[in-house]
């Protein structure tokens, strides 16, 4: 899955946006989920708390997705090699 693992231009720009929507969206959960109350001094550690997880979890996504695609390449090649008999 290119979103993950890909440096296109593109590709690193969506995954910005994402970024900023969940930072957005975890700077306001108070406003979101009326039933707490975040104080403005801790939205801001709460926020890099959140990037500073989020980031590495892409990333082993991207890895795990990267890996699947090689199995699928690899066991395509061993197929069309193995039809060629």
């Amino acid at each position: 899955m290119k979103f993950f693992n890909s440096n296109e231009t593109l590709w690193r720009v969506l995954r910005t946006i994402v970024q900023a929507v969940i930072g957005v969206v975890i700077a306001n959960l108070d406003v979101i989920i009326q039933a707490i109350e975040i104080s403005d001094t801790w939205k801001p550690v709460i926020v890099a708390l959140v990037m500073a997880i989020l980031s590495p979890i892409m990333s082993e996504i991207g890895k795990g997705v990267e890996k699947a695609e090689e199995k699928k390449k690899l066991a395509e090649k061993e197929e069309a090699g193995g039809s060629k008999l």
